[in-house]
């Protein structure tokens, strides 16, 4: 059995060399279709999950003017850490969120901003998180608000900003059209595989003339090709993986404040079926440009 996986193997990939310039624009599509893929999917995940996190969960932003006095502003942060119901939170100054922001910067995508120090556009603010307790919640937000809008130098508070309904929305569109969108990619894959394969058998035809004369089955004929096309699908489909990887690698240090999501890579069983889902239909689009081309043993009929 490992003898003719071997071979079938080592004749895909001497039949790939016959169309180098189609494999590889094979392999670009697989690999472009997994990434694209993948990222819909982190960033499907990445919603989930904070969705998940926000169960029964509230989050308040307030922001201060940038010029009110330090002293003054931690003050009202103390006060701030005592309100009820207060389950995590975070503090910015203008300095620490100029300098949180220009290190992500400067570590993702290599932009200097340390010379905006001397007019910084960060406004001091606080991240709330709170677990209100059972009751009227309604009421408890509009207390709580009124009691950070009446904070000397709070200009504005908001609740959950880009965090439930949006990230809501963004969900439900995504899985809405996630299906279609899968669907639609896996048909043009399975085209792009097919003619690759059909020039491969196009540009065979003598050879499996000749076989044809010396009485080779037809399987012996067509596997080789369809092993081709599942080669093209595994090999694409890493590629992609490799690419997403290194893409999420930059996202995983995007975490800048207000927005502190943090991303979600692929689930192991996300990452097989992307794997997995090229390499099937790879193998159905080789299979259909096999029997539709009718080179490959057709003329001989499925008997022997």
């Amino acid at each position: 059995m490992m003898r003719i996986i071997t071979r079938l193997v080592v004749q895909g990939l001497k039949d790939a060399r016959h169309h180098p310039l189609s494999q590889l624009m094979t392999l670009g599509a697989v690999g472009l279709m997994v990434f694209l893929a993948g990222l819909f999917l982190i960033f499907l995940n990445t919603l989930d999950s904070e969705l998940a996190a926000e169960q029964g969960e509230v989050v308040i932003q307030a922001y201060w003017r940038g010029n009110v006095d330090e002293g003054v502003l931690r003050a009202q942060w103390e006060e701030i850490s005592h309100l009820p119901g207060l389950a995590k939170w975070q503090t910015y100054t203008p300095e620490e969120a100029l300098k949180t922001l220009a290190g992500r910067l400067q570590q993702t995508a290599g932009v200097d901003v340390t010379g905006l120090a001397g007019k910084n556009p960060l406004p001091p603010t606080a991240i709330m998180h709170f677990l209100p307790a059972d009751g009227d919640q309604a009421k408890w937000r509009e207390e709580t608000i009124k009691y950070l809008e009446k904070l000397p130098g709070v200009v504005k508070v908001q609740i959950n900003p880009l965090r439930e309904e949006v990230a809501r929305t963004w969900r439900d569109i995504s899985r809405k059209i996630m299906l279609p969108a899968i669907c639609m990619l896996s048909g043009i894959l399975a085209l792009v595989v097919g003619n690759t394969v059909r020039l491969s058998l196009i540009s065979r035809r003598t050879e499996i003339e000749i076989l044809q004369l010396v009485g080779a089955r037809n399987w012996y004929i067509r596997m080789p090709l369809i092993t081709t096309g599942a080669l093209s699908g595994l090999v694409g489909s890493l590629i992609g993986m490799g690419l997403l990887r290194l893409v999420y690698w930059r996202l995983e240090s995007l975490a800048i404040p207000p927005l502190l999501a943090e991303f979600k890579f692929l689930s192991i069983w996300q990452i097989i079926l992307l794997v997995l889902i090229p390499i099937a239909m790879s193998i159905i689009g080789s299979w259909a440009a096999v029997r539709a081309t009718g080179g490959a043993g057709t003329t001989r009929g499925d008997t022997h």
